[in-house]
């Protein structure tokens, strides 16, 4: 991933096994579309030293409205690259927590978490069943469980049923969060393959979360995030880089 691969994908089984058919065509669909990718060379993060450009947003305060206590983040192909520049440029006092569903071939999870740590500066990890989320730290939904938040405000893993065909799924962490948080949270719709997670985006924000879809034109699929804006559920429409300034901006430099 640092080298700049935009997805991981698991190799497929055998010949003779029944599901040989479904992973191989899963495969021959993901190379097509990464041959469409536009190829974008990326410094090092430790070599980035000029400051990002700020972002004029309409309408939009230098100052947290609400105190938001959560960023739920999902994404898809072309996803780990677009999730690290957005918490890479979070500061290590950054006054939410983040939760993170990216949609992953299984075994790879692990290995993702442990990138975006040493691309960060502050803690990432693999969610854990009850643990309370902290400012300051992400949490990555585990390989083949949904990941969403109780009304105590604990993490909770399930084994519900995969919804759009995915788990864990977007979908299900939107709507916790929207449940859960309200007002309070922050919807990072990044781009990905179909409309996992667009009408719950919407969801967040009809209960009055800040909601963020990733542009077309830093989008490595346009499917997610393109979905969430044809329902107009963005607020905003960002690079990820602009995107991280825009949490910056909403999250704010205190505790209210």
């Amino acid at each position: 991933m640092e080298a700049g691969a935009i997805a991981a994908i698991k190799k497929p089984v055998g010949v003779t096994h029944p599901d040989y058919r479904n992973q191989v065509k899963e495969l021959i669909q993901t190379v097509k579309l990464m041959s469409e990718v536009k190829v974008i060379k990326r410094r090092r993060q430790a070599a980035f030293k000029k400051d990002i450009p700020d972002v004029t947003l309409a309408g939009e305060p230098a100052r947290p409205v609400d105190h938001i206590r959560t960023v739920a983040i999902g994404a898809s192909t072309g996803g780990p690259p677009a999730v690290e520049a957005i918490l890479s440029r979070l500061p290590k006092d950054f006054r939410a927590s983040i939760l993170i569903v990216q949609h992953i071939a299984p075994g790879f999870v692990h290995g993702f978490a442990e990138w975006l740590e040493n691309a960060c500066k502050f803690p990432v990890k693999i969610a854990e069943q009850g643990e309370i989320p902290f400012p300051a730290h992400a949490y990555v939904a585990p390989d083949d469980v949904h990941m969403g938040v109780s009304m105590s405000g604990r993490i909770v893993l399930s084994t519900d049923a995969p919804e759009n065909g995915l788990r864990p799924s977007v979908s299900y962490l939107f709507r916790s969060a929207a449940d859960v948080f309200g007002r309070n949270a922050v919807g990072v719709l990044l781009t990905g393959m179909g409309k996992d997670g667009a009408y719950e985006l919407k969801t967040m924000q009809e209960r009055g979360a800040v909601t963020i879809a990733q542009d077309k034109e830093s989008s490595v699929v346009y499917g997610m995030p393109g979905e969430a804006v044809a329902l107009g559920a963005a607020m905003h429409v960002l690079s990820p880089d602009d995107i991280a300034v825009l949490l910056k901006k909403l999250v704010g430099d205190r505790w209210p």
